[in-house]
């Protein structure tokens, strides 16, 4: 049965789509199918983790919620030949033109329904995830009402502790199904099982990893994937345990 998997944060600059990257990278290298769908209108930038630059994006999110063109011709294959499985990048645009229209004007979030599922049918997926905006809006509350699983990305900054915690408050009104948080960029100093124990009683839900500030992941400056650039990298060690948790392996 396929899977919806929301990666989501309350503020910027956590390693979001980062995270989103890796993660779909190392669930094909297991032979998945994977589909990442970039609903970050308005500030888009996996692509570019994906190897792509603006201009090489032909079709994206927004023709389709434009009506343009169909969600499957926005649909991407990405690192073709890398990993044992399929990667399928569905990105936003970068157009100033395109993300200008889609703040002035939105879109109707229905049409992001339908367009779900229809990748996950026609693309055969096992997994879509769905990498987000920050913060809490009406895209938002789709993803997380569409969503077999949520994982929150936070750091150990008190500025980012009470956003999570309203987050999961909606998360859990909405009755997703699996609440999973991932804290980032945590300074190396810091000891990962006590960091982890403390915000999973605190928020009172399952910590899927605590992932240490690499100084490689900063130099990598996203310049594609780190799990695949340092296969043998602690870092990688631990991006493979959050996969496997939030797979539900």
């Amino acid at each position: 049965m396929s899977r919806i998997i929301t990666i989501h944060s309350f503020r910027g600059g956590t390693g979001k789509s980062n995270i989103t990257a890796n993660i779909a990278a190392l669930l094909a290298e297991k032979g998945q199918r994977v589909g990442v769908v970039d609903t970050d209108v308005q500030s888009p930038g996996i692509h570019i983790l994906f190897g792509l630059a603006g201009h090489d994006i032909e079709h994206s999110l927004n023709d389709y919620l434009e009506g343009t063109c169909g969600i499957q011709d926005s649909a991407r294959e990405v690192l073709n030949g890398q990993l044992p499985g399929k990667i399928y990048l569905i990105p936003a645009s970068t157009q100033v033109d395109d993300i200008v229209r889609v703040l002035r004007e939105g879109y109707d979030i229905r049409m992001l329904t339908t367009a779900m599922h229809e990748l996950i049918n026609a693309l055969q997926l096992d997994t879509l995830l769905i990498d987000t905006h920050p913060g809490l809006n009406e895209e938002t509350l789709f993803a997380l009402a569409i969503s077999s699983t949520i994982l929150l990305v936070m750091r150990p900054d008190k500025q980012d502790y009470e956003g999570t915690a309203v987050t999961l408050d909606v998360a859990r009104s909405l009755e997703v199904p699996r609440l999973l948080l991932v804290v980032n960029k945590a300074p190396p100093d810091l000891q990962a099982d006590a960091l982890k124990a403390q915000f999973a009683e605190s928020y009172g839900c399952p910590v899927a990893g605590v992932l240490p500030h690499s100084s490689d992941m900063m130099a990598l400056a996203s310049d594609g994937i780190f799990a695949l650039r340092y296969p043998d990298h602690a870092l990688t060690s631990q991006l493979r345990e959050v996969t496997h948790e939030v797979a539900g392996a």
